[in-house]
């Protein structure tokens, strides 16, 4: 390279290290890089493994501007293909990356003398990575936190501490999950719906331990996202208002450059270099996509995936199953290979037998492009956030099933705010799957509503990211506002407490 790469700016990204940080992530740093950016993506060692293992040395090859590195977790050394403990993850993260990252920092600059890359210019870090920041404040460079989240799940999040300080959590008894006390509303918290109760608040509440791991961490990240050049989220205007005005109150400037499948969609043309980095942990099975094309009645199959984290039981499996096939609709249904905690997942030979015809069973697929097939006619999902947003992205109603951290949010807002989604019991029971999914394929009233408002939404966040629309200008605006102008001046802690 020239003496001219000094001039591009580089921007160093960090995902939090699991399959549903890294992705969105990854939009992120190829829309940057279609805009003249340079790009690090800073993976952690045991997860530049298992992407290799995924999808060959290839993945990682990067190009001679977008270009992988990595950095240790501060975990033992594991040979597992499976998402790590998320606590565990959460703590070693925090308390292990930051001299590690420093000494990348470092290196990258280092190489600059060699003419061979510009100097890191900009950093946009997981919301959770936040000891990105101290390096960020050591250069005198912005450093963008993308927090992965709904804009409502974050908000709640920014509020687990007044829910301490008024006494409501950590909870008194473990037994409070169960006895009703999570039905409390809370209806003091600015820009969240007024029904919000205890239950529909990032599951992490959920605890009696005032030293809980996964507590304190969110307490401490969401407290030191005030600390941001500025805060990115995966979200439209439209759609979330309220949270994002009143986020806007307590934070640094927030941009919502969502959805970034529609976004990154656009701006991101097959031609680009970009388009054959991947970021997937698993072996994806494009079968399925053949299967669909054999497919012809629009909106005639039921797809179902939990996501990359969400751990079942085996009766929650076979109550599942069960209710698909008595459902008698075709499906789409994606079994992680570690998706029951501690064993192998045993579908019974007679529920083989009955769907053989009608199913398709695989261990990982490219949810973007399944979601956005004519055939799709309901999305059985965790509710999490990329989830869910992909869903509205496409217009696909959806039968939500939470399991862990702000999906119970999210789950909240589809069903009651958004109306796009309906609820399935915790307590999941075949007979109770089967009539949703009936309900929301062919439903003459409830499941109407909701397909034609899954629609409405489609057509919302389209125009958010088409030309002109909000999420683009901000996108553009982030980053010229921010990561093109190297501030000296970290912003002033100003959030909430």
């Amino acid at each position: 390279m020239g003496s001219a790469s000094s001039e591009k700016a580089h921007a160093v990204c960090v995902p939090f290290p699991a399959q549903g940080h890294m992705n969105p992530m990854l939009k992120v740093a190829k829309l940057l890089h279609s805009h003249g950016f340079h790009i690090t993506f800073v993976l952690t060692e045991f997860n530049h493994r298992r992407l290799v293992l995924s999808s060959g040395q290839e993945a990682v090859r990067g190009l001679p501007d977008f270009h992988f590195r990595t950095i240790p977790d501060g975990l033992p050394f594991s040979e597992e293909d499976a998402t790590q403990d998320i606590p565990t993850l959460c703590e070693s993260t925090s308390m292990n990356c930051l001299p590690h990252f420093r000494r990348l920092l470092a290196e990258l600059n280092e190489e600059k003398n060699n003419n061979s890359r510009p100097p890191v210019s900009c950093i946009v870090s997981d919301g959770v990575m936040s000891f990105t920041l101290d390096a960020a404040r050591e250069l005198g460079i912005p450093d963008v936190l993308f927090w992965t989240t709904s804009a409502c799940g974050y908000l709640a999040y920014n509020y687990y501490r007044h829910l301490i300080d008024r006494g409501l959590i950590p909870l008194k008894d473990i037994g409070n999950v169960n006895d009703g006390f999570l039905d409390a509303k809370v209806d003091w918290i600015p820009g969240l719906m007024k029904d919000m109760r205890l239950k529909d608040f990032p599951t992490f509440i959920r605890t009696v331990d005032a030293n809980d791991i996964m507590l304190n961490f969110l307490v401490q990240e969401t407290w030191r996202s005030s600390q941001a050049s500025a805060i990115i989220l995966n979200t439209f205007v439209d759609l979330e208002q309220l949270a994002i005005t009143t986020l806007e109150k307590l934070l640094p400037p927030i941009y919502s450059i969502g959805p970034l499948t529609l976004l990154s969609g656009n701006k991101i043309f097959n031609e680009s270099p970009t388009t054959t980095i991947t970021s997937s942990l698993w072996k994806k099975d494009d079968f399925c996509l053949n299967w669909l094309d054999g497919h012809h009645d629009p909106r005639s199959i039921v797809y179902v995936n939990f996501g990359s984290i969400t751990m079942i039981t085996n009766e929650q499996l076979l109550e599942f199953a069960w209710g698909l096939a008595n459902s008698r609709y075709h499906f789409l249904w994606v079994i992680r290979p570690d998706i029951v905690k501690g064993e192998s997942s045993v579908l019974p030979p007679e529920f083989i037998e009955e769907t053989k015809e009608r199913g398709l069973m695989v261990s990982w697929c490219a949810q973007e492009e399944v979601l956005m097939h004519p055939t799709v006619g309901v999305f059985l999902t965790h509710s999490g956030w990329n989830s869910t947003i992909e869903s509205i992205s496409f217009g696909v109603p959806m039968l939500c099933w939470p399991f862990f951290a702000e999906q119970q949010t999210n789950c909240k807002y589809a069903c009651m705010e958004w109306g796009v989604g309906l609820e399935i019991d915790n307590n999941v029971k075949r007979k109770e799957v089967e009539e949703l999914i009936r309900e929301m394929m062919a439903g003459e009233k409830k499941g109407k509503e909701i397909q034609k408002k899954a629609m409405e939404w489609k057509e919302s966040a389209v125009k958010a990211t088409g030309p002109d629309g909000a999420s683009l200008v901000n996108f553009e605006r982030m980053i010229n506002e921010v990561l093109l102008r190297n501030k000296e001046n970290q912003p002033k802690n100003n959030g909430v407490k």
